[in-house]
């Protein structure tokens, strides 16, 4: 069911829940306070109290205190902000910064670039169409990493060599050119293993808040590493 808002309403209580409609606080999922969705956590951004009652995003989960949690959408994190959800949930008098999902955003690129920029120095990123062509055409890479504002020709090349290996469209050349230690980069290819994980993961959530980022359906399932994350 859905509100004057066209967020959908919190539903009752799922299985696994407690008395209080909330998941199990150890368990895999936690609800969002403005959809009353559930969902695995790997979905959902997590956002807690500081001791002065102001709410911080917490991208990397391991600030301490309860977890407020919200869908990773623009729509959703401004609909938590203008309808006081933080404030209800937390049943407490709360400070929500008014520019909160662009906070957000900030910070989930700042980890993507992160993961591209330690998978480079730990030897499991290249980038350049030759060299990433190479590691497409070797069965090296666990995420590609294309240059939202690069000519389409070349990025469709790369892509349909590897129709199978997630994409991550969220970044301008130039965004992507200082992790590389030059201006610009179109094409980054990482190699399987934790930092793809990590950054197919992030880039997931952040397809969620930057504008004109394709998002994931709210209703529809899905989750995790989608088998593209484009803007």
């Amino acid at each position: 069911m859905r509100g004057a808002d066209g967020i959908p309403s919190p539903a009752l209580a799922p299985a696994g829940a407690n008395v209080e409609g909330e998941p199990d606080e150890s368990g895999p999922s936690r609800r969002c306070i403005v959809t009353g969705q559930v969902r695995p956590k790997a979905e959902l951004l997590r956002f807690v109290l500081s001791p002065e009652g102001e709410v911080v995003p917490d991208v990397e989960e391991r600030l301490p205190g309860r977890g407020l949690w919200l869908s990773a959408r623009r729509d959703v994190v401004n609909t938590a902000v203008a309808k006081r959800a933080f404030a209800k949930a937390a049943r407490r008098a709360v400070t929500v910064p008014a520019d909160l999902a662009d906070r957000v955003e900030a910070l989930l690129a700042r980890r993507c670039l992160d993961a591209v920029g330690l998978a480079r120095r730990a030897g499991q990123a290249v980038s350049g169409f030759e060299k990433v062509r190479a590691e497409v055409k070797g069965r090296r890479v666990g995420v590609l990493v294309e240059a939202r504002d690069a000519a389409e020709g070349g990025r469709n090349k790369i892509r349909g060599l590897a129709p199978d290996v997630p994409v991550v469209d969220l970044f301008d050349a130039a965004e992507l050119g200082p992790v590389f230690g030059r201006d610009a980069v179109v094409h980054v290819a990482v190699a399987p293993g934790r930092l793809a994980s990590r950054l197919s993961a992030d880039a997931a959530l952040l397809a969620g808040l930057r504008r004109g980022a394709a998002v994931r359906d709210e209703e529809g399932g899905g989750g995790g590493a989608l088998p593209s994350v484009q803007g």
